[in-house]
């Protein structure tokens, strides 16, 4: 089954917010915690990094789809801190 490619939803920031990250940002040598805002991440919700070779592997990686984002942002942070809790070790 394909899955559904979507643009970011402008003002989202959702997969900037609630995953960790643990390899290095800059401005986050140590990566950072879950449901904190990445120091990559504008006012406006948008990322710094974004096609960038400073990005990290994991923010590649993810990629927006209807599953992942849901209706909304809040949907969005729900679904990716629901996601964040499945894959603690």
């Amino acid at each position: 089954m394909r899955t559904a490619v979507l643009s970011c939803r402008p003002g989202c920031g959702a997969c900037c917010i609630a995953p960790s990250i643990s390899s290095p940002i800059p401005g986050m040598p140590g990566g950072k915690p879950a449901d904190a805002r990445c120091a990559q991440l504008t006012p406006e919700n948008q990322c710094r990094l974004f096609g960038q070779p400073e990005r990290p592997a994991v923010c590649v990686s993810l990629r927006p789809s209807p599953d992942m984002c849901g209706a909304n942002r809040d949907e969005a942070l729900a679904t990716l801190r629901h996601l964040e809790q499945q894959t603690r070790g």
